[in-house]
């Protein structure tokens, strides 16, 4: 049992760190626990169980390098000597570009898993860094794989020269990139697989280790069938376990994913195509949504601001008079006459169906020039009449009139605070970072999570536009530090951008 324990918990931190451990670590776990037995076991079926583990370790060798996995090691090894921004000097040098004042790339990893042993050796630049920082002296870390030595010189590079991290904000009218996630399916079945043959070849060394126990003490050894080991109180308790691990880690996860919708994409009750206005027709986000660059909502616009282009656009490119006919009907204008109806919101639901059938018979005609309507014609007059009733009546409200009752798609929690005109009118931050290639979107749809993981990442990586913005006029030591050159830039996270009552107060 101790040794599934501790075949376990390396796996975990093997997936969970990318730190992999020797063969030799599992074959000497299983030498030591048939030695403590002081009996013989069956060579046949240790062979095949050593053949799986080395089938396995050469998998879990091939660990991955990335700056994701070097910030982490960087985090915790080398932040308490070595400067995050890699270029200045604290107790240990600026590590931007270490690579190159090295004469080998062997020399490197040596000096970083055991500085003493490179002086000792009289290595030139060893000693030369010695006699520049001593007495202090650098902590060796022996146990750091080439791997993940690579990830953290790849991470201090990325911060040096400015490629890591990648930058979240997009300009002004440019789309920012959607967060790729890795898919590991198939990393975990292989571990559940090895884990199943693993279990399955201690089954054979146990039962052969009974098998000799119970000879050599005269005993007739009465070997299990499949269904009793399938029912054996230790499978049970496994199979118990593994449900409340599986359970509790599921109603996490869906706990945490709880009121998230990224991707909602819903049906509204007018097909607006932000790809035809904001994408074909260059209509600024900020025209429909003017309540963005002054308050604290956007505010979804009006039916009047519709109207600015659609009282002379009265027929859709894609739709015809479908969707257009819903505006016209909410908010009581004629198209046929080009005025609005008077004591509108008293007009029985007959009498509008009257102007507005009429409405799309004549514009039927008119496209296919014909002076009376035809099958398709009616159809068409039916069909666009009933769309219009169930699109601006409700349950609640079985009237036409009156605003038009939009799904609301982006929904923050209530104890979270957000202010559009604090990050677009002083933060100039593009609609595009947060809500996507809006341009391209013929539904509409959440890009983001729009978490509070998701929100602080921009808050560490986004950077204040400090130039020529008066807001930020007060913070003038940040601005004497940039001008003598003592940091290059400003992110949200220097202005207090992580302060739990930012957002929570």
């Amino acid at each position: 049992m101790k040794f599934v324990v501790l075949v376990v918990a390396k796996l975990y931190f093997c997936i969970k760190y990318k730190r992999c451990f020797s063969f030799s670590l599992y074959f000497s776990l299983i030498i030591k626990i048939l030695r403590r037995l002081k009996m013989d076991f069956n060579k046949s079926v240790l062979r095949k169980l050593t053949l799986v583990l080395l089938l396995f370790y050469g998998i879990s060798i091939q660990a991955e390098v990335s700056p994701e996995a070097g910030k982490t090691l960087f985090t915790t090894n080398c932040a308490a000597c070595h400067a995050k921004n890699m270029k200045t000097a604290l107790t240990g040098p600026a590590l931007g570009g270490v690579e190159s004042r090295w004469d080998s790339k062997e020399n490197l990893y040596a000096w970083i898993r055991n500085s003493q042993a490179m002086i000792k050796k009289g290595h030139p630049r060893s000693v030369e860094l010695w006699n520049q920082y001593k007495p202090t002296v650098m902590t060796a870390f022996p146990n750091l794989t080439d791997d993940e030595i690579a990830s953290m010189l790849v991470y201090i590079q990325g911060v040096t020269d400015g490629t890591y991290p990648p930058k979240t904000g997009s300009p002004v009218g440019t789309a920012a990139t959607p967060e790729v996630k890795k898919d590991n399916t198939w990393f975990y079945a292989g571990i559940a697989i090895f884990l199943a043959l693993l279990s399955y070849m201690l089954s054979l060394i146990i039962g052969n280790l009974n098998k000799l126990a119970a000879a050599q003490v005269g005993q007739v050894y009465h070997e299990k069938t499949l269904w009793e080991k399938l029912t054996s109180k230790g499978m049970v308790s496994f199979l118990i376990f593994a449900g409340i691990i599986l359970g509790g880690y599921t109603t996490v996860t869906r706990a945490v994913d709880l009121g998230r919708q990224q991707g909602y994409a819903p049906d509204q009750p007018i097909k607006f195509s932000h790809a035809t206005h904001a994408g074909l027709n260059k209509i600024d986000c900020q025209y429909c949504h003017d309540g963005a660059r002054r308050s604290k909502q956007s505010v979804i616009p009006a039916a009047n601001t519709c109207m600015n282009c659609h009282k002379a656009i009265k027929v859709g490119s894609k739709y015809g008079t479908a969707e257009i006919s819903k505006i016209f009907a909410s908010i009581g204008f004629n198209p046929i006459t080009n005025t609005y109806i008077e004591n509108y919101d008293s007009w029985p639901q007959d009498s509008i169906k009257a102007v507005f059938s009429q409405w799309i018979e004549q514009e039927y005609k008119t496209a296919n020039d014909l002076t009376a309507l035809d099958e398709k014609g009616l159809s068409t007059v039916r069909n666009q009449w009933k769309d219009i009733v169930s699109s601006l009546t409700s349950e609640v409200d079985d009237k036409i009139q009156g605003p038009i009752e939009w799904v609301r798609i982006h929904n923050l929690p209530d104890h979270a605070y957000f202010n559009h005109a604090q990050h677009v009118a002083v933060g100039k931050i593009a609609c595009q970072t947060c809500h996507g290639p809006v341009e391209k979107m013929e539904v509409l749809a959440q890009q983001s999570p729009l978490s509070m993981g998701w929100c602080i990442n921009c808050h560490r990586q986004t950077e204040v536009k400090f130039k020529d913005n008066p807001y930020y006029s007060s913070y003038t030591s940040l601005h004497e530090e940039l001008k003598s050159g003592k940091r290059d830039k400003v992110t949200v996270a220097d202005i207090g951008g992580l302060e739990c009552q930012k957002c929570h107060y």
